[in-house]
């Protein structure tokens, strides 16, 4: 077993494409990423245990959020915990890919924990209105169950795009293009819909007023994004038939 440096530099030359990806997780989450896939291998856990200790962190977060009233110390916590979970889930995939031992199931494990923290974040954003907030009106109650539905809707469409797009593929491969520049005003345009940046919201549980604003307009960001998204893949994969 080499020296967490040589593990760090393995893990950069190991690294997916940045094309696509918000600043956030360029330079925050997947070099945090890196040096816990790092500490990972070190003490010899597999990529699905650390997917285990993502959810452990995530899931911990999102139940303080139902169970506990809204607190400026909470928000810390609960921000804490969803960020620390969010850099594990990068660390999963890196340690798979330096190691050689990811599969189906470590995959299907990944997006099983996605799919259950996007559903529950915005359920326990719920709960908690309803038991501790004084909300201006009861339609704030239907603010959470729009958010998941966006969330869900986008990742469900997102993760159909890109499993249609590989088979089309591999029935009909295109002829290689030249390889995408990475678009730093994409990587900027894209921050608002990172997963990272939505937990920084939680930092103002200790203001209800302002959470709800914060947690209204990311909703409304992502409900464009969403919007924006759905244009674009449908129009990628007509073109692949069209192909």
């Amino acid at each position: 077993m080499g020296s967490t440096g040589t593990v760090l530099r393995e893990l950069r030359g190991a690294q997916k494409s940045s094309k696509g990806v918000s600043l956030y997780s360029r330079y925050v989450n997947r070099p945090a990423g890196r040096l816990l896939a790092a500490g990972a291998y070190r003490v010899g856990l597999t990529p699905n245990q650390v997917t285990s200790v993502s959810a452990l962190f995530t899931f911990a977060a999102i139940a303080a959020v139902a169970l506990l009233e809204p607190s400026w110390w909470l928000g810390v916590a609960v921000y804490a915990g969803l960020a620390v979970g969010f850099a594990f889930d990068s660390a999963d995939g890196q340690l798979a890919r330096l190691t050689g031992r990811g599969g189906p199931d470590g995959e299907w494990l990944d997006h099983v924990v996605d799919c259950a923290k996007m559903i529950l974040v915005h359920s326990a954003v719920l709960i908690s209105f309803h038991r501790f907030g004084s909300l201006p009106g009861e339609g704030w109650l239907l603010l959470p169950l729009g958010f998941l539905f966006v969330a869900v809707l986008t990742f469900c469409a997102g993760l159909l795009r890109e499993q249609l797009g590989k088979a089309a593929a591999r029935a009909a491969p295109l002829p290689e293009g030249p390889a995408a520049q990475v678009s730093r005003v994409r990587a900027v345009a894209l921050l608002p819909a990172d997963y990272g940046v939505f937990c920084l919201v939680f930092l103002l549980l200790g203001a209800p007023g302002a959470f709800r604003a914060g947690y209204a307009a990311l909703a409304a960001v992502h409900a464009l994004f969403l919007a924006a998204f759905l244009v674009k893949w449908f129009r990628e994969l007509k073109a692949l038939r069209a192909g």
